[in-house]
């Protein structure tokens, strides 16, 4: 399926905001704040402003530093790679905005972190007043799911003018090809195939040595847009073309856990040996850092064994393989990757109707 049939399909379900995921969403978390941080955007796209197109990027969020490092990398290649563009970093996540900003993490030096950012709203708004004459929007997620329809519906209140306060004359313009959506890393079954060539190309040593494990987050059942799910297992079935030491699970999946994983692992009869973790995620934040690579008497409940509460480090340790190890590095940190979301902006597709479902008249 082409990504634009994927996007149409996605437009019609992205019509709510759902809650899940470490941080969570929060909806009315900026409705208290919703001046303030929209002056502090403006002030930063007034101030920063270049040039007279903007890619706007946008991740789930995180309160890690090393997370924080990571868009900031990603944010500097983007400037190379598009010279001729302004480039944003925004957070979907309300919840992970706060505390981000409050500093719930700390920094290498054992300092508490501590970073401003804002929600694709205040962003697009910004861009908006500032008369950008092409905007594009690129999804950081992984998979066309749920938080992907959130992307969406960021961009169809901003076209459709949700607060009434933006030049409409302006919004037409746009919506005649001027504002654009960057699909996610999985976003067809053809960039599946892609990504796991890619990733067999930066993993087989290690899977050559144990089996490797990749760690994505995943749609709990009732949330499943678009049944984005399914990229997952497909994933896993093109990894192992390459190599069965090749796992795909989730913290958040149905049948996809870390103990679906192991009755994997055992049915082709992998029960010994090395393990590696990685994260498949854009980044690796509460998650990596807790559900994956966890390790300590925090992570691990004896009487409850498959408890969602227990790290992958500390479940596959005590399954007895002789040696566990987790990396702490997100896809984005991985350059190859990194680089299919990058084909995705330029690739980037017009987001059609979006001003016109609210206009008919014209």
């Amino acid at each position: 399926m082409k990504f634009k049939s994927l996007l149409w399909a996605v437009m019609a379900i992205a019509t709510v905001a759902f809650t899940f995921s470490s941080c969570s969403n929060d909806d009315d978390g900026n409705s208290g704040n919703y001046a303030t941080y929209q002056k502090a955007v403006d002030t930063q796209v007034r101030t920063q402003k270049k040039h007279d197109k903007a890619i706007l990027l946008v991740a789930f969020g995180s309160t890690w530093n090393n997370a924080f490092l990571a868009f900031d990398e990603t944010r500097a290649i983007y400037e190379k790679e598009f010279p001729d563009c302004d480039i944003y970093v925004s957070f979907s996540s309300a919840i992970c905005i706060n505390r981000a900003a409050a500093g719930q993490n700390t920094d290498e030096e054992g300092n508490i972190a501590r970073r401003n950012y804002y929600a694709p709203n205040f962003w697009l708004h910004a861009l908006a007043e500032a008369k950008y004459k092409d905007i594009t929007v690129q999804s950081l997620q992984v998979i066309p799911g749920e938080e992907f329809a959130r992307v969406v519906n960021y961009i169809k209140d901003f076209a459709n003018n949700s607060l009434g306060d933006l030049d409409d004359r302006y919004l037409a313009y746009l919506n005649e090809g001027h504002i654009r959506l960057g699909a996610p890393l999985l976003s067809t079954e053809d960039e599946v195939k892609n990504v796991a060539q890619l990733l067999n190309k930066n993993y087989a040593d290690k899977a050559a040595e144990g089996a490797v494990l990749f760690m994505g987050h995943g749609n709990p059942d009732s949330y499943d847009t678009y049944k984005a799910n399914i990229r997952y297992t497909q994933l896993e079935t093109e990894l192992q073309k390459f190599n069965k030491n090749y796992f795909v699970g989730t913290v958040d999946m149905k049948d996809n856990f870390k103990q679906d994983v192991y009755a994997r692992m055992k049915d082709a009869g992998i029960t010994s040996g090395k393990i590696s973790l990685h994260c498949l995620m854009s980044i690796c934040g509460d998650h990596g850092h807790n559900d994956m690579a966890g390790r300590g008497n925090e992570y691990w409940d004896e009487d409850e064994p498959e408890s969602e509460d227990n790290s992958w480090l500390e479940y596959f340790l005590h399954q007895n393989y002789d040696e566990v190890t987790a990396t702490l590095l997100g896809m984005l940190e991985v350059e190859d990757i990194r680089n299919v979301w990058i084909q995705h902006t330029k690739d980037a597709e017009i987001l059609e109707d979006f001003y016109h479902s609210m206009h008919p008249e014209e």
